[in-house]
Order: structure tokens, then C-alpha cells, then sequence
């Protein structure tokens, strides 16, 4: 990590769970970290946890990452405050616990595809144009994906299913990430990508409202579990590029996430 020393890094969903996590993580390492989310405060109560002998600095900004206009803003104080950007990690991310056909959930289910794919499109496209701007070399994308970007699990019959658009959203990252590499490729960018999807996480998203009984007998992973994996594809050697991390919960070689996660729905 110590080619990271001194770098700009932009995390989204910064408040709370993974994104906290990798906020200090990478704050530890020694770069220069800016904090985006709707609860900025709480990113600024981050600093508290922060070693004295840290060589980062952790900056706080105000973002909902679903508003076009707080993503222009964000990257606008950015790139005037720091000149550019050199990693953005897309771990903004909500959920609902409804089904697609319920009445009266329409404007919780736009902002879940708002959040989990426009905003991450939107802050990608923000990244990459100051990373074009300064012409960047050794920028590095990486989006919080999910198990459910790429296999949507069999709900009991009998039980409600509530994943609604969720995996929908996430099928949208895995297959934006893809694009984007295509894009970048044909461009002649010096910028890697990286889709991280783990499994059951303990978050406040899967904590809150009824999520907790749910998945109350399932094996999780913890946040710092996956600002690992982050820091992992970050420190590749420049000719590495890690495209998709998966990572599940290890129950003593017992647990088989697609099975235990059907039993739980």
C-alpha cells in the first residue's frame, strides 16, 4: 500500500458499516480520504477512531449519492481541493424489505435503483472525468457488489419473497463493471476495476427493520472483512487486476451460503 501514501480516495456510503470500515482502513495506510454521505457527521465522528500516528487525513462531505447535484457538487470540492483523484470506491447501497408488487413502496424502490446503480454510474462518471482531466495513471475503480449481482437465491416456498429490485441493482453493478473495463480499455486508461461481492455482511442495512430476524441464524461477515478485500486488490503489483473478489462466511466448511440463505428467507 505504500504506492498509496499521500492519494486521493473517495468513498461513498461512508457512515456507517463497510464504508466506515474502509475509510479507516485506507485512512491508516496513509491517504488522503473523503468521506461521502448523506450523514457527514458521522463520518466526521470517524476521526475519533483514527490513530494519532496515522499518516492519512479523513475528510467529511455532505452526499446523497442518488442526488445528481450533491455527486457534482462532491466532485467539484474535490478536484478544486485536492487538484485530483486517485481511487473511488461505489459502497453507498440500500435495501427494502418489500415485494415488487406490493401498493404504496414505488418511491422505495426508485430509490434503491437510484442509489445502488445510478449513483454508482454517476459517481464513476464524475471519477473518471477528473481521472481523464489530470491524466491519472494507476487510478483504480472498485464497486461494492453482491452475491446477488450475480445469482438471485430461491425463496422458500411459503415465504414472501422481499428481495424486489435489490438484485436487480446488483445485477446492474456486475454488469456495468464489465462495460466500464470495456470502455476504459478502448480508451487507453491506466485505471483497474474491481467488483468486490460479498455475502451476508452485518450492517445497520441488515439490522433494521425486521432484517435482523431474518437473518438471525445466518453466518455474516464483518465490515472490516471487506475493507480487507479492498485493501488487497489495491495493493496488486501496477501489472495485476483483480477483476471480481467474492467472498462468503465460512461456518467450519459447513455452510453453503445459497442453501442457508433459502432456509432463512
Amino acid at each position: 500500500m505504500e504506492r498509496w501514501i499521500g492519494k486521493v480516495a473517495v468513498i461513498t456510503g461512508a457512515s456507517s458499516g463497510i464504508g466506515s470500515a474502509i475509510v479507516l482502513d485506507l485512512v491508516k495506510s496513509g491517504m488522503i480520504v473523503v468521506g461521502l454521505a448523506r450523514r457527514a457527521e458521522r463520518v466526521d465522528e470517524l476521526k475519533k477512531l483514527i490513530p494519532a500516528n496515522a499518516q492519512g487525513e479523513l475528510y467529511a462531505v455532505k452526499c446523497d449519492i442518488s442526488n445528481d447535484h450533491d455527486v457534482k457538487t462532491a466532485f467539484e470540492w474535490i478536484e478544486k481541493k485536492f487538484g485530483t483523484v486517485n481511487v473511488l470506491v461505489n459502497n453507498a447501497g440500500i435495501s427494502t424489505l418489500s415485494a415488487i408488487i406490493d401498493e404504496g413502496n414505488d418511491d422505495e424502490l426508485k430509490r434503491v435503483i437510484l442509489t445502488n446503480l445510478w449513483g454508482l454510474v454517476s459517481a464513476s462518471k464524475k471519477f473518471i472525468s477528473i481521472v481523464r482531466k489530470q491524466n491519472v495513471v494507476g487510478a483504480h475503480l472498485i464497486n461494492i457488489n453482491s452475491i446477488l449481482g450475480h445469482d438471485v437465491v430461491q425463496t422458500p416456498i411459503g415465504r414472501k419473497p422481499v428481495l424486489n429490485v435489490y438484485p436487480g441493482s446488483k445485477f446492474g453493478v456486475t454488469a456495468v463493471s464489465e462495460v466500464l473495463r470495456q470502455e476504459f480499455s478502448y480508451l487507453g486508461l491506466k485505471t483497474k476495476i474491481t467488483s468486490i461481492s460479498p455475502g451476508l455482511v452485518t450492517t445497520e442495512m441488515t439490522t433494521k427493520n425486521g432484517a435482523d430476524k431474518m437473518f438471525k441464524n445466518t453466518p455474516s461477515l464483518k465490515a472490516e472483512d471487506i475493507s480487507q478485500a479492498v485493501l488487497y486488490a489495491l495493493s496488486t503489483p501496477e501489472h495485476v487486476q483483480v477483476h471480481e473478489i467474492t467472498i462468503r462466511p465460512f461456518d467450519n466448511g459447513k455452510f453453503d451460503m445459497k442453501s442457508k440463505v433459502r432456509s432463512t428467507l
